[in-house]
């Protein structure tokens, strides 16, 4: 308690506003790669497979320092820990910079993921720490917000500027740079204790009264990240092989609405109830997956983006809906465990049905692989939405 009181006594007022641009650019980089990801494939001859496998080593380190690294803010001060995550962002931009074949762009993934891991929960509690009820909204939609910005600004300067494999990881190195200097004039949001090191044990749990709602929600969520993953590692790819545009404008642009149609739905059906966020986005994501295969198999573009923003505003609702279903059941020294437990269930699907989409790409074709993953994704969520219904009718009969 002294500690927490000491660390912001006589220091300058925290910002909010840092916290969120500083998050915001994090995970603006982690798409930044994105609209990259064909140039690489042409310029190191890199098949879909490697692909997804440098796409997918991102979302396993995340994940490693989610579940090690997630609390140590709590030990240690939000500053340094934010600091060390800021540095260890440099060294990734630095690697990026220098790459010059797979073998780099895999090691600057990891040490990427690892940044933003650290960084996605000191930042998050910093907001926190800071104003309770912005905090929170911040932390659901600057990261999405942040991925938008970092997708369509990387295809603008591929497209229109110099040295596209550089020009961007140049940008965000500086940009970090001053970021990490700015960490210290900001005051601290948070206090020290002891129990670093065994903060640093993985505590993953499902409490008893979540471990149905959990089981519930389950295909929904699987449903959810292994779209994002889809989108995130090989749609620019998809677009210019199904639809003949080559600029990575446009390629950018698709992934661009996904993020910013899922923030815009986090944002607006933030007060709605889970139930009412599930049944939203299953619906909504079924009409814009349907009308994302009809783009791709028509080649035209303008379909792509309106299937675009209906998925994304799906996937965003979806998140709320999960989320809301299962925390609020947590009693408070039970939600840490809970949310890692979601981490491990959400990154895994963002990330090895990926590389499974890699070698279906360099076997059978993207539009294919497109029908196989829509046909997957559409299975589960209904899947989902029928199990939930079933529960349901099961609680009101017993009730009666």
């Amino acid at each position: 308690m002294f500690a927490a009181a000491k660390s912001t006594e006589n220091s300058p007022r925290p910002s909010i506003g840092f916290h969120a641009l500083t998050l915001a650019t994090f995970f603006g980089a982690s798409a930044a790669p994105t609209p990259l990801y064909r140039i690489y494939q042409e310029n190191f001859s890199v098949s879909p497979v490697l692909i997804t496998v440098i796409f997918a080593v991102y979302a396993f380190a995340l994940l490693a320092a989610l579940l090690t690294a997630g609390s140590i803010s709590d030990h240690l001060g939000r500053k340094p820990v934010i600091f060390f995550a800021l540095v260890l962002e440099i060294v990734a931009m630095a690697l990026f910079v220098v790459a010059s074949g797979p073998g780099w762009l895999i090691a600057a993934r990891i040490v990427q993921g690892l940044a933003t891991g650290i960084a996605g929960a000191s930042l998050g509690a910093a907001l926190v720490d800071v104003d309770r009820a912005k905090g929170q909204i911040v932390n659901s939609i600057a990261p999405l917000s942040g991925m938008a910005v970092g997708a369509v600004g990387t295809s603008a300067l591929i497209q229109y500027g110099p040295f596209p494999m550089h020009l961007i990881y140049a940008l965000l190195l500086v940009a970090f740079t001053l970021q990490a200097a700015a960490i210290w004039l900001i005051g601290e949001t948070g206090g020290t204790r002891p129990g670093a090191l065994g903060s640093l044990i993985p505590r993953v749990t499902v409490p008893p009264q979540v471990k149905r709602p959990l089981s519930l929600v389950t295909p929904i969520n699987i449903a959810n990240w292994t779209l994002a993953g889809f989108y995130l590692s090989l749609v620019p790819s998809l677009v210019a092989t199904t639809t003949g545009s080559r600029a990575p404008l446009t390629g950018g642009a698709v992934v661009t609405a996904l993020m910013v149609s899922g923030a815009i739905a986090v944002y607006l059906r933030r007060s709605k109830t889970a139930s009412a966020n599930l049944a939203f986005g299953v619906s909504t994501k079924t009409l814009g997956i349907l009308t994302v295969v009809a783009g791709v198999h028509l080649a035209n573009v303008p379909l792509l983006l309106i299937g675009t923003i209906f998925t994304g505003a799906g996937f965003g609702t979806n998140f709320l809906g999960s989320v809301g279903t299962i925390m609020p059941l947590a009693k408070p020294d039970e939600r840490a465990g809970l949310l890692s437990a979601f981490y491990v269930q959400s990154y895994l699907a963002f990330s090895l049905p990926a590389i499974l989409a890699g070698f279906l790409a360099k076997s059978t074709g993207y539009a294919l692989t497109t029908d196989i993953y829509a046909t997957a994704i559409l299975l589960l969520m209904g899947v989902g939405m029928m199990s939930i219904r079933a529960d349901r009718r099961r609680v009101a009969e017993s009730a009666a």
